[in-house]
Formats: C-alpha cells, structure tokens, sequence
C-alpha cells in the first residue's frame, strides 16, 4: 500500500505545499509573496499574514494534483526551523492540527537538511559521504552528509550570506527585490571587467559584509567621476560583482574537496539556481574529477518538496514529533 507524505513549507516568504509517495514528488506548488519587492526585502509581519490566508488553498492544490485527499495521507512534514518565527508558527500550527485530525504522525524538519534532501527528490541521488554547499538568501554553508541524520557543518558565513551580497548589491544598483536573479540576467550580457577584492577568511567560513563595502565605495567613487556610470556598465558589473560571489564559493568547496578527499559535490538553496555557479562547479568537476550534483531549479529555492523527501526519510526510521514540538527560529543543520 502506498504511503503518502505532505509536505508543509513556510520559514520565510513562500508558502509551500507538496506530496511525496513512493519515492516519487507528486506535486509541488508555491505560493510566492510579491508584495515584499516594494519594501526592498521580506517584512515579517507581511509574510505570516500571507501565509495565513494561502496555506489552506495550497495545500488543498497539492492534494489535488497528487491525485488524492487528506485521508489518504500517511504523515505530515513541515518546517520547523531556521526562519521566521511568524512565518513558522503558521506552518507548524497548521500541520500539527491537521496531523492530530487526521491521526496520523508528523515530522518536524530542519530547513537547511531539508535543501540537502532535495537531492533525493529525483535521481540520480548522490552516494553519501558528500559534500554539499548549501547557499541561500540567509545561509552560506558547506556541509559534509554521511547520511539523512548525520551532518557534520564545516565552515559557514561569519556574517552575511552570499544571497544577502547579491540582493545588498542589487540594491546598490537600484534593482528590485530580490536582485540575485536580476544580476545573474543581466550579468549574461556583460564581463567581469571589475575587480573586487575577496575576504581573506580562514578555514572554509565565509564572509561577505566587506565586499558589499567594497561595492559601494567602488560605485561611489565611480559615480564621483561619471554620474551615469552604473546605467551604463550595469551589465558589466553585475558579471563581476556575480564573478566575485561565485569565485569566492567556488574556492571554498574546492578546498573542502582536497582538505576531506571527498569528490562527491552537490550544491542547495535559492543561490544554487545561480547559472553562473553552475556553469563554473560544471567546468571544476571535470577539471578535478568530481561527481556533481545539481537539483532541478524547482527543488533550489524554498519549496515543500524537499521537506516531504526529508520527511519520508524521517518516517522510514520511525521517527516523528509530538504536539510539544514547537518552531525554532535559530537551528543550525
């Protein structure tokens, strides 16, 4: 008999609702806040009031498209933290009363595993141990997975993440929320004819506060001697502003490789859509021999998902929650 997991998503400004069944996504739909683009990044109160009135209809969509109603669900995964406290809260409440309903379990699950489970939502899936670089708008991570529940964190962002240095310069630049997919647009039709200088971190931490410095003095000084520069190299810097971000990356993920012996790479999160990324771990695989892992542009940015993968994992060890289970707005992987 089949096994039916919904999978619930929430932590920041999408709402998520999905089903996994025998080793397959039968739907993943999403609900995304554009509202947020006006005030230049998320507001939190926007964005649980928002989750509020679309959870129902979404998750009511996701069963539809399964093919099946809520009585033939076998479980209820959701997200129970990092993220927004508000956003969280709606998720959690949600799944926990319709888990209790219905009388079935429900797991709680970890955002940042979650990205790194998305791998498993098509094949081919990545052998463990591997290493996966997990990058969004709030989290810079390389991760060393020896299997679903074990994860050993090996450097993170000191400050901001690489999602947070494409948005911050997006602004610098004058472009919407969230700038990251603008400047990789934009970025194809330029060059990286701009140097920016690179943090010297340690180790495979990462840090990214100081070239989002380093971008605004460069454009202040620029804008100083031009008044139109930015409208006119626009495309220029956003390749070397991109080129920067990246290179820092991909160095880091590099060193990881030689430093653990480990040529299994896999890359999440919203960043990870970053065609320019991709493109540069393609050509660093072949140069160093690595197996290479990139999910679907669908399983990158926050969606359910990767929570109802991480979920059916969680089911198959027999592990699950209790109603004490509450959100956790800091969790680390």
């Amino acid at each position: 008999m089949s096994k039916y997991i919904l999978g619930i998503e929430s932590s920041c400004d999408d709402t998520s609702a999905a089903v996994w069944s025998d080793g397959k996504i039968l739907s993943n739909c999403i609900a995304n806040q554009a509202i947020h683009a006006q005030y230049g990044g998320v507001v939190p109160e926007v964005a649980s009031r928002a989750h509020q009135q679309n959870i129902l209809p979404v998750v009511q969509e996701a069963l539809n498209q399964a093919g099946i109603t809520k009585h033939d669900l076998s479980a209820i995964a959701f997200t129970k933290g990092p993220g927004l406290i508000g956003s969280l809260i709606v998720g959690v409440s949600f799944a926990k009363s319709l888990a209790m309903a219905l009388d079935i379990p429900f797991i709680g699950v970890n955002h940042m595993q979650a990205h790194i489970m998305a791998h498993f939502a098509e094949q081919p899936y990545p052998e463990f141990p591997f290493l996966c670089l997990t990058v969004s708008g709030g989290h810079t991570q390389i991760v060393k997975v020896s299997s679903p529940f074990e994860y050993e964190l090996l450097g993170e962002t000191l400050d901001d993440a690489a999602g947070e240095a494409f948005d911050k310069s997006g602004k610098l630049l004058g472009l919407d929320y969230p700038a990251g997919p603008l400047i990789d647009q934009l970025a194809q039709s330029g060059k990286p004819a701009y140097e920016f200088s690179k943090p010297k971190i340690q180790g495979l931490n990462f840090s990214f506060s100081g070239l989002k410095t380093g971008i605004l003095y460069f454009l202040q000084k620029e804008m100083k001697k031009d008044s139109g520069f930015i409208q006119n190299n626009l495309n220029d810097i956003c390749a070397s502003i991109q080129d920067t971000i990246v290179q820092i990356l991909v160095g880091k993920i590099s060193r990881a490789s030689r430093e653990t012996g480990i040529k299994r790479i896999a890359i999440a999160g919203g960043v990870s859509a970053n065609s320019h990324l991709r493109s540069t771990l393609q050509v660093k695989a072949k140069k160093h021999h690595w197996e290479l892992f990139i999910p679907k542009f669908e399983y990158c940015t926050d969606n359910a998902a990767m929570i109802a993968v991480a979920g059916a994992f969680a089911l198959e060890e027999g592990r699950s929650d209790d109603q004490k289970i509450e959100p956790i707005a800091r969790l680390s992987v």
